[in-house]
C-alpha cells in the first residue's frame, strides 16, 4: 500500500513514522509512506497559504490552490483514494478503517486554521472526522487514520486473530485482559481464566464483552449481530444493571 500525506506540518509525522508497528511495516515493504509540505506550492511570494473568508467570519481559511497542486504534483493521484480530514464529515470508524485497507493507494489531505476552501471537495472521494470534536489541524486526524489502516495490512501485526477479537471489529467492546502474575497486591485475575476450560473462558469473555458494550457504548447494540446465547447473557446483564 502507498500512503501520501499532505499537511503544512510534516514533522508532525516523523515520530509516527519512524516508530513502532508503522516503522516495521515500511522497512517490510508492505507500505510506501510520502509526507508532502503544500506550502511548498504557494505562488506568493512569503509562501502564505491562507486568507480570510469570503462573508466574513473568524479565522482563516487555507486557499485551494496550493492543496490541489501539491495534490496532482503525486503521481498516481488521480486514480489514489484521497481523503480530507475535517470535523464536518460522518465519524469514522472500525469499518471504514477494514475498507481503507483494502485499497492501494490513498491520499490524506489535512485541514488547518478554519478549513480548506471547500473547492477542494470537488478533488477528494472521502472527507473523515474522527470524533466530535475541534482540533487545531487535521494532522492528529490524519495519523489515527493512518495508523488503524496499516494495522490491518497482511503480515503487519503478528496475530490475525488479536484483530478480529479487538473492539469494534465485531460491533462490540472488548473483554478485559490479564496477564502475569495470577496476584498482584491482592488483585487476582478471575479464576475462571485460569481454569484451563477454554468454552468457560469463552463465554467469560462474551459476558464481559457484551457488559462493557451495554455499559459504554449501547448503540453498538443495535449495528451488533447477536446469537441466541448472546441475547439471554444481555438479558442477563440488564438485570443486574437495573438492581443496582
Amino acid at each position: 500500500m502507498r500512503i501520501d500525506i499532505l499537511t503544512l506540518f510534516p514533522e508532525m509525522f516523523s515520530g509516527v513514522i519512524s516508530s513502532s508497528i508503522i516503522s516495521r511495516a515500511i522497512d517490510k515493504g508492505i507500505i510506501e509512506v510520502k509526507v508532502h509540505d503544500f506550502r511548498e506550492f504557494s505562488k506568493k511570494p512569503n509562501k502564505r497559504v491562507d486568507d480570510y473568508s469570503y462573508g466574513g467570519g473568524a479565522g482563516m481559511i487555507i486557499e485551494v490552490q496550493p492543496v490541489l497542486d501539491c495534490l496532482r504534483s503525486i503521481e498516481g493521484y488521480k486514480e489514489a483514494h484521497k481523503i480530507l480530514t475535517t470535523p464536518v464529515a460522518e465519524t469514522y470508524s472500525q469499518k471504514k478503517a477494514f475498507n481503507l485497507s483494502k485499497k492501494e493507494h490513498i491520499i490524506i489531505i489535512c485541514g488547518h486554521y478554519e478549513g480548506i476552501d471547500s473547492r477542494i471537495l470537488n478533488f477528494v472521494d472521502e472527507v473523515a472526522s474522527i470524533g466530535d470534536y475541534i482540533l487545531t489541524g487535521g494532522e492528529l486526524a490524519a495519523m489515527v487514520i493512518f495508523d488503524s489502516v496499516v494495522r490491518l495490512l497482511p503480515n503487519v501485526l503478528g496475530n490475525s486473530l488479536s484483530i478480529e477479537e479487538e473492539s469494534f471489529s465485531q460491533n462490540l467492546l472488548e473483554f478485559p485482559q490479564y496477564t502475569r502474575p495470577v496476584t498482584f497486591e491482592n488483585m487476582d485475575v478471575p479464576e475462571v481464566l485460569v481454569s484451563g476450560n477454554h468454552e468457560n473462558i469463552r463465554k467469560w469473555r462474551r459476558y464481559k464483552s457484551l457488559e462493557a458494550t451495554y455499559k459504554y457504548r449501547k448503540d453498538l447494540l443495535e449495528k451488533a449481530t447477536l446469537t441466541k446465547e448472546d441475547l439471554l447473557l444481555l438479558k442477563e446483564i440488564e438485570g443486574e444493571n437495573n438492581e443496582k
